[in-house]
């Protein structure tokens, strides 16, 4: 019978090919189609989404350091999986709780969802980072946590190029600059609004925001938090060279 770490290795690697894997052709033209509609907003919009979006990213980021313990303690894989489980859930229902009060709330209220929901993202980073052993501390720690969150809310022509800068993240982070303001905020920006934006934009429908809400977010936590416990699990067989 294969143990446990044999068994995730199998699924890392499934999970590795499908990073790698080419677009589509539903995701060509609907990538095609979202850049089409990006080019008809005015590149003064554009810059103001960056800022907001950085900045909103940058207080989070810095906010969430103080407030997450790291992990003293090393803890086998298996057992760090269950915790990060548990976490996932929790998370997953917050948010779920958070898109259906937002989403009965009209079209102001369903607007605040943007925020808190980053917030909650970024927040479960940062908890499954330290209980995989990684200080949230290290600002190179944090940028990893922002490939993870692009990881998940991108095209996949775009996941692809993230993916294969994540590979090999302890050697390749040696050469990151030391300012967080050299971050490409622009893509990041425009690869997460244009993933969520058709899914969230019917939480600002009367009715049917609540439910539509909940189970947005619900699928979005979901989904980040697989991404990022595959994305620990890359980092735990590149040390072991598997």
């Amino acid at each position: 019978m294969a143990t446990y770490e044999e068994v995730m290795v199998q699924e890392l690697q499934v999970w590795q090919r499908k990073m790698l894997r080419k677009p589509g052709i539903f995701n060509r033209l609907s990538k095609s189609v979202q850049d089409r509609i990006n080019n008809l907003i005015p590149e003064k919009v554009h810059q103001a989404i960056t800022v907001i979006i950085k900045q909103m990213i940058r207080g989070v980021l810095f906010g969430a350091k103080w407030t997450t313990r790291d992990k003293n303690q090393v803890l086998s894989l298996e057992k760090s999986d269950n915790i990060v489980a548990e976490k996932i859930r929790i998370y997953r229902n917050t948010a779920a709780a958070e898109g259906a009060l937002t989403g009965a709330g009209g079209l102001w209220l369903g607007m605040a969802d943007f925020p808190l929901l980053i917030t909650i993202k970024i927040k479960l980073l940062f908890e499954i980072a330290a209980i995989y052993g990684f200080s949230v501390t290290d600002y190179k720690e944090r940028v990893y946590i922002l490939h993870i969150f692009q990881l998940a809310f991108s095209s996949a022509k775009h996941r692809r190029n993230v993916f294969l800068t994540m590979k090999d993240w302890d050697e390749k982070s040696k050469d990151l600059p030391e300012d967080i303001n050299q971050f490409e905020w622009r893509p990041f920006q425009q690869e997460y609004r244009d993933y969520i934006d058709l899914a969230k934009m019917a939480q600002l429908i009367p009715v049917i925001g609540a439910p539509v809400g909940a189970v947005v977010n619900y699928r979005l936590i979901r989904k980040l938090g697989f991404t990022a416990k595959m994305a620990y699990h890359m980092r735990w067989a590149d040390r072991r060279g598997l």
